[in-house]
């Protein structure tokens, strides 16, 4: 059996005109920007902050590389199972509002408890919760509007998000200044809820679940198990650009996972203000993140979507020179702003490329998780590395390290042929 393949140059407009799809539901679209905006705080936690709260709680580079590098195993090993549940599962909402509320849980016991186990223990639930949210997610919007406006409807899901990011890291700034570690708790409370609101303000009639999973006929769903036959997971590896692909993300996130955690750790330690420091830091790539979400329509549809990884790709080295050439403070934002655009790209483009190469498979969620998944060894492993450069060879070293990685990114992109990326 052949893996499904990208689209020919230039079809990605005609060539899903089999694939009709009603316009969704206004009330629906809504729902679904404001679940991306407030997961912007509920999906991650503590996120950045947690590393920064537990480095002036004793913790060393080391035992957090430790935590982050457990935790992502753990995930990598839900992810499959999250991508497979996420195509065949019927309660796709449930995927969110569960997950969501856990998260939240482990970060408050976190706050009050951390000790090694309950951090460890905390994590570690959260980390298998976590990795239901995005299949789920991406999911929900691929069955709401449908393959021609997956990729629209992508870049608007990131620019929610990272509005509610710069929205949401102010506001937890200003509570960390006024009202300290209960006000910050109080807002992830807040934000849990809104989340999981609007999660539950989707309506389940305008979730087309053929469309979710990447059926050749949106709106012919015949149940789990029904439909057209879907190819075995052993084809999606058989599928070359899917694996260049995939190659070329693991890459990259093992050289950028770890700089963004660096940088809040070394300043956090210096300035003794964790949630002010990280706020600033991650609030600078927001920015950046939320111009290239908003750009990323207009790239799609121009066919730019090859240039626009290149362009991702080498924000990486260039940040990783910034970051080990100067050591004051104000290095933080050329630094993060190149953060926030190559991470930004990427965000989007990956989901939009893995529906291209997979379309009809009937298992987009599968490949998106499995793509996630090899993603997030390199991310995963390149913690531990990092700590350990950091403690032989401190902070700019180990900047300038990492971000040479990517140019062994590029090598593994370049390879695919065009048309490979859906255009």
């Amino acid at each position: 059996m052949t893996a499904p393949r990208a689209l020919p140059a230039g079809a990605d407009n005609a060539a899903s005109t089999a694939n009709t799809h009603a316009a969704p539901a206004g009330a629906s679209l809504m729902a679904l920007a404001m679940l991306n905006f407030f997961l912007a705080d509920a999906r991650d936690g503590l996120g950045p902050f947690l590393d920064a709260y537990l480095s002036t709680k004793g913790w060393q580079s080391m035992d957090l590389g430790v935590l982050a590098t457990a935790c992502g195993v753990i995930g990598l090993l839900a992810g499959l199972p999250a991508g497979a549940l996420a195509d065949r599962s019927r309660h796709k909402r449930a995927m969110i509002v569960l997950p969501v509320a856990l998260i939240t849980l482990g970060a408050f016991l976190c706050i009050a408890f951390p000790d090694r186990w309950m951090v460890f223990g905390s994590q570690a639930l959260a980390a298998v919760a976590g990795v239901l949210i995005m299949p789920a997610l991406v999911g929900i919007t691929l069955g709401v509007v449908g393959g021609d406006r997956f990729g629209a409807q992508l870049g608007k899901n990131e620019a929610y998000n990272h509005a509610g990011n710069i929205v949401l890291l102010g506001g937890t700034w200003a509570a960390s200044v006024w009202f300290g570690l209960p006000g910050v708790a109080a807002l992830m409370l807040v934000t849990t809820v809104a989340a999981i609101a609007a999660t539950l303000a989707i309506s389940p009639g305008a979730i087309d679940h053929a469309a979710a999973r990447g059926m050749a006929a949106a709106g012919k769903d015949t149940g789990a198990q029904g439909g057209a036959k879907a190819s075995p997971l052993s084809a999606l590896y058989h599928n070359k650009p899917l694996l260049l692909l995939s190659v070329s993300l693991l890459l990259f996130h093992f050289g950028n996972a770890p700089l963004a955690r660096l940088i809040a750790q070394q300043f956090a330690v210096q300035m003794q203000k964790p949630f002010e420091t990280t706020a600033v830091i991650t609030m600078v790539s927001q920015l950046a993140a939320l111009a290239a979400a908003l750009a990323a329509p207009w790239i799609i549809k121009r066919g730019l979507v090859r240039p626009a990884v290149v362009l991702a790709m080498l924000t990486l080295p260039l940040r990783g020179v910034l970051a080990w050439a100067f050591s004051d403070f104000a290095m933080i934002y050329p630094a993060q702003l190149l953060d926030g655009v190559g991470v930004g790209l990427l965000g989007i483009l990956t989901p939009f490329l893995v529906e291209r190469l997979t379309r009809g498979s009937g298992h987009f969620n599968l490949a998106l998780a499995a793509v996630m998944m090899v993603q997030g060894l390199g991310a995963a492993s390149s913690n531990v590395v990092a700590g350990y450069l950091v403690a032989r060879h401190g902070y700019p070293v180990t900047y300038l390290l990492h971000g040479a990685v990517a140019l062994a990114a590029l090598a593994a992109f370049v390879p695919m042929r065009r048309g490979d990326d859906g255009r």
